[in-house]
């Protein structure tokens, strides 16, 4: 039996929203669990302490940065740093979802924290531009953050149990990048996304002859560049329509 304070917040408005919002690229988010709880116990980690990886670091790019390092027998350090370096990005994402949260309470920042993510942080921010710290954005990050931590959590546990039956000369790699496909997919609703997605896509195909890579940078420069110029005409195209 649910409480009825479990049923009101299932039941409210903008945390449905923030749900069906984050469900929209819930497959690729799955893709993307069940690969790297397969890459944990491929790697040679006890089902048990993939487990408790998979719901403490709750990181896919973190976890799969560590794995090849603790498949080495590198020292914890270095394993650590290298965790810690990966996910230094979380702290930009934490300092932008600030004015969101900042009126609850320290135990409940801790908690909304812990369910920040590249994918919903972004659905948040497009939802919500301008941070207001109202009750309806905090239920419609919870409901986003809700369903992206149950997408993540229950296809990685299911790879960790089921690792064993997934023949080693598949490629994790390969089945990642789909997996990263497919939430990019999911994100292509807007068109000026879809088009910095579309031109950096091109870029790096154009300049694939460049050496080290230099391609895949300057192709995510100029797209960036492009996209936010696009953005600021259309602002004030908008301004002046008004």
């Amino acid at each position: 039996m649910l409480s009825p304070r479990l049923r009101q917040l299932l039941a409210d408005p903008d945390f449905r929203e923030g749900f069906r919002d984050m469900r929209a690229v819930g497959l690729g988010i799955s893709a993307w669990g069940l690969v790297t709880g397969v890459a944990m116990v491929k790697s040679g980690l006890s089902t048990w302490l993939a487990l408790v990886i998979s719901l403490t670091v709750y990181a896919g790019s973190a976890q799969l940065a560590a794995l090849p390092l603790i498949a080495a027998g590198a020292p914890l350090a270095l394993v650590l740093g290298a965790a810690f370096c990966v996910n230094l990005r979380f702290v930009v994402f934490s300092a932008q979802m600030r004015p969101y949260l900042e009126r609850l309470s320290l135990l409940k920042r801790v908690a909304y924290g812990y369910l920040i993510g590249d994918v919903n942080l972004v659905i948040m921010l497009r939802r919500h531009p301008v941070a207001l710290g109202t009750p309806e954005q905090t239920r419609y990050f919870l409901g986003g953050g809700t369903v992206n931590w149950l997408f993540w959590q229950v296809p990685s546990i299911a790879g960790i149990f089921l690792a064993n039956l997934f023949p080693d000369s598949w490629g994790v790699g390969f089945a990642g990048t789909l997996a990263l496909l497919a939430i990019v997919l999911g994100l292509m609703a807007n068109r000026a996304v879809a088009g910095v997605i579309v031109l950096a896509s091109a870029l790096s195909t154009a300049l694939f002859w460049l050496p080290v890579k230099l391609n895949l940078v300057l192709a995510i420069a100029l797209a960036l560049v492009v996209g936010m110029s696009w953005d600021a005409w259309s602002q004030r195209r908008t301004g002046l329509a008004m």
